[in-house]
C-alpha cells in the first residue's frame, strides 16, 4: 500500500506548493509511483508548478461524483516518468465535498501508486480538514517569520488532534543573513512548532523563474534547492541524507 503525504501550512506564502510539486516530481525522479494532488479547491495552482495547466481537464470531484474512473482523471506528466497528478475542482469550495467519498477515493490511491502528496490549502479551515483527514504523514512548510511559526504550531496541534503521528517540517526560503539580523535558528522553529525537522530549503530565485515558467524545479535546476529538495525526497524514502549543520549557526 502506498504513503499518502498532506504538505499543509499555517499561512500563504511558504512554498507549500512548490514544495509538492518539487517533492512529488523528485520522488517519481527517485523510481517512486507518484500522485501529486491538488485539494485546494477553488483556488488550485499546482498546475502551474509542475508544468500541468494544459492537462487539468478534469479533477478528483468527477471521481467523488462517479462522472469518471480514477485512472481516466490522472494524467502522468509528458516529461517526468511515473509522476501524475490530479487537479483539485476549479469552482466547489470543501464544503461540496463528501469526506467520506473522500476517504474511499484515498484507498484507490494507496493501491496504485508508492506515494501521494496532496497540496492542501493554507490555514486550518474545512480545505485542510479534508485534505489531511486520510494522511499517513504531514509536512508542515514554514519560513522564518514569527507569524509563519506561529501558525504551523496551530497547523501541528490540529494535525496531531486529527490522529496524524508523523508530522514533518521544511524550513523553507531560508537566507542565512536574515536569519543572523533576526536572531533566529532553525532550532528555534522546530522547538515553536514542535515536528521534526525533515529538510531546509535555501532561498533560491530559480524556484521563482521554473514556476513562472511552468517549467518543474528538477527540470529547470539541478543544485541548490532543487538539490535539497532531492535530499527531502530521499529522506521520505528511508535514505539517510545528512541536514548538515550549517544550519544552526550559534547566538
Amino acid at each position: 500500500m502506498g504513503k499518502v503525504i498532506v504538505v499543509a501550512s499555517g499561512k500563504g506564502g511558504t512554498g507549500k506548493t512548490t514544495s509538492v510539486g518539487a517533492i512529488s516530481s523528485c520522488l517519481a525522479a527517485l523510481g517512486q509511483k507518484t500522485l501529486c494532488m491538488d485539494c485546494d479547491a477553488g483556488l488550485r495552482n499546482l498546475d502551474i508548478i509542475i508544468g500541468m495547466t494544459d492537462y487539468a481537464v478534469t479533477d478528483f470531484s468527477d471521481v467523488l461524483s462517479g462522472f469518471i474512473g480514477l485512472d481516466e482523471a490522472i494524467t502522468e506528466h509528458p516529461k517526468i516518468s511515473g509522476l501524475c497528478f490530479l487537479p483539485a475542482p476549479a469552482f466547489d469550495g470543501p464544503d461540496e465535498i463528501d469526506p467520506k467519498a473522500m476517504s474511499a477515493l484515498m484507498e484507490q490511491i494507496r493501491e496504485r501508486f508508492d506515494y501521494c502528496l496532496i497540496d492542501s490549502p493554507a490555514g486550518i479551515g474545512p480545505g485542510f480538514r479534508l485534505a489531511a483527514q486520510n494522511a499517513d504523514m504531514a509536512i508542515i512548510v514554514t519560513t522564518g517569520d514569527i507569524s509563519s511559526m506561529r501558525d504551523g504550531q496551530r497547523v501541528f496541534g490540529e494535525l496531531r488532534n486529527m490522529g496524524v503521528e508523523e508530522i514533518r517540517l521544511i524550513v523553507n526560503r531560508v537566507n542565512p543573513k536574515s536569519f543572523r539580523r533576526i536572531e533566529t535558528t532553525v532550532d528555534d522553529i522546530i522547538d515553536t512548532i514542535g515536528a521534526k525537522l525533515l529538510g531546509i530549503v535555501e532561498e533560491d530565485e530559480a524556484v521563482f523563474f521554473s514556476s513562472n515558467r511552468e517549467t518543474p524545479l528538477i527540470l529547470f535546476e539541478n543544485k541548490k534547492a532543487a538539490l535539497q529538495f532531492l535530499h527531502i525526497a530521499q529522506r521520505i524514502t528511508g535514505a539517510r541524507i545528512p541536514l548538515g549543520s550549517r544550519w544552526r549557526p550559534a547566538r
